[in-house]
Formats: structure tokens, C-alpha cells, sequence
């Protein structure tokens, strides 16, 4: 008996090749990683107090975290203006650049993808997003931003018909590979 999954996929085949979201268990992104979404104009301001309150929570302390975690979140403006106080509570400086803050953030999309919680899919996108919202060239030299130039990728949005079995597979060992790579590259700085 042949088991079909929702997507049409049978069972066994590369249904996450497809994957377009990650299913991440909800934990609170590190005050490095929350820096470098606000560098690369990604940060969700409506989630920061809370997550501000649970880095006090987890020990951070300091007058400027302490009023961050005590906002709404409704207001971007607000948050965005108490966030490089409050990171500085914590010990965090905002990254420097453009390409620090992508290597910050590709870091936990490999990681994401590398545990098994996302997708290839979800990963170029990841990547293509975090291309088109940095200034700096540099990005596309990281391990991840290196993938940027794959247009098969895009494919996978279409469905499996447009890439063969041998063509996902090796667009996946190249996104998994890439992933390695990135995780590599973050241990070393």
C-alpha cells in the first residue's frame, strides 16, 4: 500500500526539499541575535519585551533592559529606541556591519536547518531575505550567501515537477553542506 502525504508527495519522498516555513520550538532568540535582526532592519519589535524579560530572567539586569522589558511592543519606534540600552545591559553591542550581523543571523538559520527544524526551501528564503536587506556586498561571501546565486532554488516553490530526483538531492546536500559550513565558520570567530 502506497501512503500519499497532503502534498502529493508519497511517504519517503523529499516532502522538506518543499518545507516552506521552520518549526522552530518558541525560544528566546540571544540579545546577539536580536542586535543583528535590528542591524538588518528584521526585527519583529512586537516579541522584544518579552524577550527582554526573559533576559532578565537569565540574569541580565541594568536599568535600560529593565525598562525595555516593561513596553507594550505595540510602538516599533519605542522599542526600536530602548533596544541599544537594553542590549548593552546585556553585554551585546550592535554589530558593526551589515556582513556581522548576516553572519549572526545565517548562523541560526544553518543551526535551524542543520537540527532538523526547517527546510531547504525555508532556507534560501531565509537567505534571499537577508541578501536583499543588507548594504553590503560582503554577505554573499558567507558560506549561506554564497547559495544566493542558485537559481534552482526558486523551483522548489513550483513544486517537484521542474527538478529531477537527482537535481533535489544535490540542491539539498549543497544547502545542507552550506549550512555546515556557516555553523564552521560561526564556532571559528
Amino acid at each position: 500500500m502506497e501512503l500519499r502525504l497532503a502534498s502529493g508527495l508519497r511517504d519517503g519522498d523529499d516532502a522538506g526539499m518543499t518545507e516552506s516555513s521552520a518549526s522552530a520550538p518558541s525560544e528566546v532568540p540571544s540579545p546577539l541575535l536580536v542586535a543583528s535582526w535590528e542591524r538588518l532592519g528584521m526585527l519583529p519589535a512586537d516579541r522584544v519585551p518579552l524577550w527582554a524579560a526573559c533576559w532578565i530572567a537569565g540574569g541580565h539586569g541594568g536599568e535600560a533592559l529593565i525598562n525595555l522589558a516593561g513596553l507594550h511592543g505595540d510602538d516599533p519606534r519605542e522599542v526600536h529606541d530602548a533596544l541599544s540600552g537594553a542590549l548593552m545591559d546585556c553585554g551585546v553591542e550592535m554589530p558593526d556591519s551589515d556582513v556581522a550581523a548576516a553572519a549572526v543571523v545565517l548562523a541560526q538559520v544553518a543551526r535551524l536547518h542543520v537540527n532538523g527544524l526547517a527546510g531547504p526551501l525555508w532556507v534560501m528564503q531565509q537567505v534571499d531575505r537577508i541578501v536583499h536587506v543588507s548594504d553590503s556586498a560582503g554577505v554573499d561571501d558567507l558560506p549561506l550567501g554564497k547559495l544566493w546565486g542558485l537559481h534552482d532554488w526558486e523551483l522548489l516553490a513550483y513544486g517537484r515537477r521542474y527538478l529531477s530526483r537527482r537535481s533535489i538531492k544535490e540542491l539539498t546536500a549543497a544547502i545542507r553542506q552550506a549550512c555546515e559550513d556557516q555553523l564552521r565558520r560561526a564556532s571559528a570567530t
